[in-house]
């Protein structure tokens, strides 16, 4: 397997879970929340338009999220995203799964 499917298979697991961590200090528009997850990441996880959209518009008919058109930093029409109390919610519950997950497979690499 491939650096660009070890990046593709992570995403499809973590993808709600990067969405929200990214939004829960400040709205953003679609490019702005993929440009952080891949600044933040160092260039190691790189989310597709093909992949966010979709997600995107997935949180949102969950409830998860909130949008409102808007200007970009360039002045360009552009769909911002912020978190509802409801994706506050499932961030914490998606961070506590996160956090218990990886602790167990670090305890099964770290016992071979």
């Amino acid at each position: 397997m491939g650096d660009k499917q070890d990046k593709t298979d992570l995403l499809q697991g973590t993808l709600d879970l990067l969405i929200l961590t990214t939004l829960r200090r400040e709205s953003m528009h679609g490019y702005a929340i993929t440009e952080h997850i891949q600044q933040t990441s160092e260039d190691v996880l790189q989310v597709e338009e093909g992949a966010l959209y979709p997600a995107l518009h997935r949180l949102e008919l969950r409830g998860w999220l909130e949008s409102a058109w808007g200007l970009s930093e360039n002045n360009r029409r552009a769909k911002y995203y912020r978190l509802t109390a409801a994706g506050r919610k499932q961030l914490a519950i998606e961070t506590k799964y996160w956090t218990r997950m990886t602790s167990a497979i670090g305890r099964v690499i770290e016992a071979t």
